[in-house]
């Protein structure tokens, strides 16, 4: 066990854990049948002597990658770090992927009873492709895909109503105003479709994408 990080941690911070061989056999008896994973956004990490963001790593700097876009929140846009870290947990686990979670949080304007928020369409749609380059190119095995989220609702990392993530619109504010009266969004429709033609109208560069 001496290669893995948590024991490394654990040795740091003089931890003894009394593990028995009837506690072994039940995690070896015990192992999971798939992996579920939330997927947002991507870090960028640089090694700096001395400095520590997290107790649990120790001289480590976490930002965000300045080459690539970002929300309003600053959460960069990076569909192929989707298909990257499918990849790496599919090689290091050749266990079953399940994206659980996979949106884009937004300021959206409410118009004509709708909102047209083709930035959250472009997010989806990069992230399904790229997930689709994982399963088809890359041979990782992802049993299923759920995007964040259905309706709009308070932002449990900011707190925010105004931050939406939702496919239907939520008409409630910050200050809890509001008739919650629901509308579907541009989203909403386009999603549909992705689930009616099993992906067939997710597009590359304008161009349907060829099977």
């Amino acid at each position: 066990m001496s290669l893995y990080y948590p024991t490394k941690y654990l040795n740091r911070k003089k931890i003894v854990l009394d593990i028995t061989e009837e506690d072994l056999s039940a995690l070896k008896k015990g192992t999971v049948d798939y992996i579920g994973l939330s997927y947002y956004m991507s870090f960028a990490t640089a090694y700096r002597k001395g400095n520590s963001m997290y107790d649990y790593v120790e001289n480590l700097d976490q930002g965000i990658n300045p080459l690539i876009p970002a929300s309003d929140w600053g959460w960069s846009i990076d569909a192929l770090g989707l298909r990257y870290s499918l990849n790496w947990l599919y090689d290091r686990y050749q266990k079953p992927m399940f994206i659980v979670e996979n949106g884009f949080g937004a300021v959206d304007t409410l118009t004509n009873d709708t909102v047209e928020d083709d930035y959250r369409i472009d997010y989806l749609q990069s992230h399904i492709y790229e997930m689709m380059l994982a399963i088809e190119e890359d041979g990782v095995e992802v049993m299923g895909y759920t995007p964040w989220g259905c309706i709009d609702l308070i932002s449990a990392g900011t707190g925010e109503m105004r931050k939406r993530y939702g496919l239907i619109y939520v008409d409630k504010n910050d200050q809890g105003e509001g008739s919650l009266e629901r509308y579907r969004k541009k989203s909403f429709y386009w999603y549909q479709k992705v689930i009616e033609t099993n992906r067939e109208n997710i597009l590359v560069k304008g161009k349907e994408k060829e099977d």
